[in-house]
């Protein structure tokens, strides 16, 4: 049977396999066991055969990839919710990291990021992220290929230096918001997030794999320290759901989902988020049920996640809440509204008397319908309940199927140095006068502009290096179905200002 024992109150509480798509919501204040639940749900999509993506915020999802073991309080629970075959087993696991410190690295190039997500990582205010539009229009134009941040820092050190005539073909370009941006990269910088642009880049089929056995890999995705910036942590985990949405094909309801994205603390996604990022967010979480991807929020509040998104969550599991402030209160509130009453239980008031290990719980059983809240004890995991070593991690890695494939970095030609080229070509002394003429081009519907005779030369000839890179950046835009510069989420935040 394609399900997942969550555990048991009067009776078995079960996530079924083709509702799993149908997204969820694990809440619950700290140390009221979210992340044992979160780590029954993964091994438990593992075990049907659905790769997993989920953020390893702490460090003791790690788990997932070694044995637990049993003692006599798991033997005790597991005899008491009555879970058929349980033995103690790792899942297979691949460890990520955008650091490339504790996983192999992951990384993105700055235009599949795109100029809207960029000036969200980069908190730039509104006048600046127009100057980031301009730089990514400018180079989509010209076919400048943008894969890391010495790329992008080039195109706005050119975008300054000839400001009075991109400002005439693309709006006007303040060298003080150029200044920002800059300012903004080094500390993105500082805080290592340069090594999440460059090549080579992710390809989702990586996080869509299964072990020899059929099992679904589990991708951990180390958040430890990505957690301390807020707004890179969510931008980056948009990003990649966005990827997801854009690049999976439509298939309707399925069996069991071809991927589960769990997004931990995901309040920092609607923290001081634009109210056209929440409607997006909320499309995307509709739509993307269709492509086989199921979606689970956590958070310590369930009035952490907007009413719109919230709607859309048929799978819920909420531990205990502490109603020690008002916002507490209003929480509790909203918790227990949000279920389907059961006439025997006072669900406002349960939820603050649940014990570790205990939540209220409410899956979508036949027909999509949601199942009325039981008071349940959660099925213990397989795996091993906390963290790993550097040892085990390392033999993890090692195993990995991935690795040869992204452990090392791959710098090839792009916007840095084709315009550094182009400056030398430009402060080169002219030819002799008795040379002879370069041959000449062929007609061109419109003059050159000033631009353009600097980026391609003052005849428009297109030597092997421009042919080259022109040629790579359509390859890529076919690639990915789209123009270099835009994915889904290059619109998110109002797309061209």
């Amino acid at each position: 049977m394609s399900d997942i024992l969550i555990g048991k109150g009067e009776l078995p509480v079960r996530l079924l396999g083709k509702y799993g798509n149908r997204h969820g919501l694990v809440a619950g204040a700290t140390g009221t066991g979210k992340s044992v639940t979160l780590m029954v749900m993964a091994e438990g999509f593992s075990r049907l055969g659905v790769p997993v993506v989920m953020a390893d915020v702490k460090g003791d999802i790690a788990g997932l990839a070694m044995p637990g073991t049993t003692n006599e309080k798991i033997s005790a629970r597991v005899q008491q919710i009555g879970v058929e075959g349980y033995a103690n087993e790792a899942s297979p696991v691949v460890f990520w990291d955008l650091y490339g410190k504790l996983g192999h690295p992951l990384r993105t190039t700055v235009s599949e990021v795109g100029p809207a997500l960029m000036s969200r990582m980069l908190e730039l205010n509104d006048t600046q992220s127009g100057v980031m539009d301009i730089a990514f229009k400018l180079a989509d134009d010209h076919g400048l290929l943008l894969l890391d941040l010495d790329d992008l820092r080039a195109l706005l050190n050119f975008t300054t230096e000839n400001k009075a005539e991109i400002s005439k073909q693309y709006g006007l370009v303040s060298p003080q918001s150029v200044a920002a941006i800059q300012r903004a990269l080094l500390r993105l910088e500082q805080d290592g997030g340069e090594q999440f642009f460059g090549e080579p880049a992710l390809q989702l089929a990586d996080l869509m794999r299964q072990d020899m056995s059929g099992r679904g890999v589990v991708n951990l995705i180390a958040a430890d320290q990505l957690i301390l910036r807020p707004r890179l942590y969510s931008s980056f985990l948009l990003w990649l759901l966005s990827e997801l949405f854009e690049t999976l094909p439509e298939v309707g309801d399925l069996d069991v989902p071809k991927l589960v994205f769990f997004f931990d603390e995901a309040h920092l996604l609607f923290d001081d988020c634009p109210p056209v990022l929440k409607q997006r967010v909320e499309q995307v979480v509709r739509l993307i049920r269709s492509k086989g991807v199921g979606v689970y929020f956590c958070s310590q509040n369930p009035d952490d996640v907007p009413d719109e998104v919230l709607g859309q969550l048929g799978n819920r599991v909420q531990h205990a809440l502490r109603a020690f402030t008002p916002r507490d209160q209003k929480a509790v509130r909203t918790a227990a509204e949000t279920f389907v009453q059961n006439p025997k239980l006072d669900v406002a008031r349960v939820i603050g008397e649940l014990g570790v290990g205990e939540a209220l719980v409410s899956m979508l059983q036949d027909k999509g319908v949601p199942m009325p809240v039981e008071r349940a004890l959660i099925a213990p995991p397989r795996c091993r309940m906390g963290a790993i070593t550097e040892a085990e991690r390392a033999l993890v890695r090692s195993r990995s199927p991935v690795g040869g494939k992204y452990d090392t970095a791959v710098n090839r030609e792009s916007a840095f140095e084709m315009l550094a080229k182009r400056a030398e070509q430009a402060a080169a002394p002219e030819a002799p006068a008795g040379k002879a003429p370069a041959p000449a081009p062929q007609a061109e519907a419109k003059t050159p502009s000033k631009l353009d005779e600097f980026l391609w030369g003052t005849k428009r000839r297109q030597g092997a290096v421009e042919a080259a890179a022109k040629s790579a950046t359509r390859t890529v835009a076919n690639g990915i179905g789209r123009q270099i510069l835009r994915g889904l989420l290059g619109g998110l935040l109002g797309g061209k200002r």
